[in-house]
């Protein structure tokens, strides 16, 4: 006898059919065909108990499995249930007629239940697209298959579950349904830190909302305890909140590493991403044998925050320029290619030099000025040409720091991140995708040369005050086009149709490390 249930395998951050095909014949074999891995073919020890302990038996024949399309690599623990399923049904315990209506995907644990699986999501969107009536999945990844829509999503504790849905009996299992845009918005508001925590460090902050309206990347440099990592973490508070179509691209990814947890729908709050130091190339841009995404598509649509930025190594660095520039990551093996999104602000925090105390009025530094230059060199000019803004931030005085009295809040810096935003909007709208060379635009750190001089052209004061700044400050050349991105952010800020001369002076602040004297003067 022939069964076939249908499944799916997911390939990047899409998910692709696959066929479960089952047939029985008289034997005490068991084959499992179509480009299995090990935990594919694990699963039959998992399926035999699973079976055994919900109360049936398992068939005395020879069964043979095969995974369609054979030339799929099969990987991960999610055919289990198809294949039970089919075993089952050469039996005559489950009901033929209903098997073609659903596509269904889960882990077995001994005892039959069902344990959560990854990629839920991308599945449930491919299950809606391929017209099935019903999707079953592990009741562990229930809420986030059940956010798309115009699809039955069956959340199953158990394979007996299962059986008794496939059979029509009465109290089976009923799909799930929930209500996601509520369960979304009312969670975009709560966040856990904000900017009223923060005493002083004025600069920094306007720093901070400079770098959130624009969608800039900057770096932050100062001695330790300064507060860089506390005021990075607090950059998602100012951020504009996460749309339903962002929200449901984020959710994708995390759903396909696996980073879901079983109460979580779709994700409300843009993701804040801030890895060791010690990570290596794969787990920052994704990949390895069996590929998922890196901290650099997890980052996607939020922030990514590199600690410590000349601990990280130089090769683990250098990977960034790439989706800095394209918003995308394309990784590429003998045996796969795949396409990461990877949009995200890049955020990094430094110390001045070894010691950590270089130009520190309260500290001695004992680093010699050969050791700074290395320690800064390890900085490529490439990477630093991609970073908007450079921070330079103080240890805030005890007489400041013991004030009770909190500083300005996330929401009312938020208020202006998204007036300036819907600005920007608004000033794109009309170009056609891809005018700017890497897709739509959304935000001013993303304008193509051509942009910047229909958008953010200065007049003849401004230019006058370029050209000197350039000179006498020893700016390096690509700091040009980074001042009059920035420069455009200040003005929106402001209200302003035109850059005027002071958003040029304050953009020309935010550009120290391009200074040719940085690491000869005090910070």
């Amino acid at each position: 006898m022939l069964v076939k249930v249908d499944t799916a395998a997911v390939q990047g951050l899409q998910a692709i059919p696959v066929t479960t095909e089952v047939y029985a014949t008289r034997g005490v074999q068991f084959y499992l065909v179509g480009l299995p891995d090990n935990a594919v073919k694990e699963s039959h020890e998992r399926i035999v108990a699973a079976i055994q302990n919900s109360g049936y038996r398992f068939p005395i024949q020879s069964i043979t499995v095969n995974l369609t399309p054979a030339d799929l690599k099969k990987e991960g623990s999610a055919y289990d249930l198809p294949i039970a399923i089919g075993i089952l049904a050469t039996a005559d315990e489950i009901s033929h007629d209903r098997l073609g209506k659903y596509l269904m995907v889960g882990e077995l644990s001994l005892d039959g239940s069902l344990l959560p699986i990854r990629g839920a999501l991308p599945i449930a969107i491919m299950a809606r697209k391929q017209g099935y009536e019903g999707l079953i999945v592990p009741k562990g990844n229930i809420r986030e298959a059940a956010v798309v829509n115009n699809i039955k999503v069956y959340g199953a504790s158990n394979i007996q579950e299962v059986i008794d849905l496939l059979n029509n009996k009465e109290g089976a299992i009923e799909p799930t349904e929930i209500d996601t845009r509520k369960d979304f918005y009312d969670r975009q508001n709560h966040f856990e830190l904000d900017f009223s925590d923060v005493r002083g460090q004025e600069s920094v902050k306007r720093a901070m909302e400079v770098a959130a309206a624009g969608g800039h990347n900057l770096i932050m440099i100062g001695p330790p305890g300064s507060g860089k990592s506390m005021i990075a973490k607090r950059l998602p508070t100012i951020l504009p909140p996460l749309s339903l179509s962002e929200s449901l691209e984020t959710t994708q990814i995390h759903s396909v590493a696996g980073k879901l947890n079983c109460n979580t729908s779709l994700i409300a709050q843009r993701p804040f991403r801030s890895p060791h130091h010690t990570i290596s190339q794969v787990a920052l841009v994704g990949g390895g044998q069996n590929p998922q995404p890196g901290e650099i598509s997890l980052a996607h649509n939020g922030v990514l925050f590199l600690d410590e930025l000349p601990e990280f190594s130089r090769t683990v660095l250098e990977v960034l320029r790439q989706p800095l520039e394209d918003r995308v990551i394309n990784v590429s093996r003998a045996r796969y290619a795949v396409t990461y999104p990877a949009s995200f602000m890049f955020v990094a925090s430094m110390n001045p030099c070894p010691c950590g105390y270089y130009g520190d009025p309260t500290h001695h530094c004992t680093c010699t000025p050969g050791r700074i230059q290395q320690y800064m060199s390890k900085i490529s000019g490439p990477l630093l040409d991609r970073i908007d803004i450079h921070c330079e931030i103080q240890a805030v005085p005890f007489a400041q720091l013991s004030q009770m009295q909190p500083g300005e809040p996330s929401a009312a810096i938020r208020e202006r991140v998204i007036r300036a935003r819907n600005i920007q909007t608004e000033r794109f709208r009309s170009l056609p995708s891809g005018r700017a060379g890497v897709g739509a635009v959304h935000c001013n750190a993303q304008m193509s040369e051509k942009m910047l001089h229909e958008f953010a052209e200065p007049d003849a004061a401004s230019l006058d005050m370029l050209r000197m700044a350039m000179e006498r400050l020893k700016l390096s050349a690509r700091a040009y086009s980074r001042i009059l991105k920035v420069a455009r952010t200040i003005a929106d800020l402001a209200g302003s149709e035109k850059v005027q001369s002071m958003h040029i002076a304050e953009a020309i602040g935010y550009r120290n490390l391009d200074r040719g004297d940085w690491a000869e003067r005090g910070v």
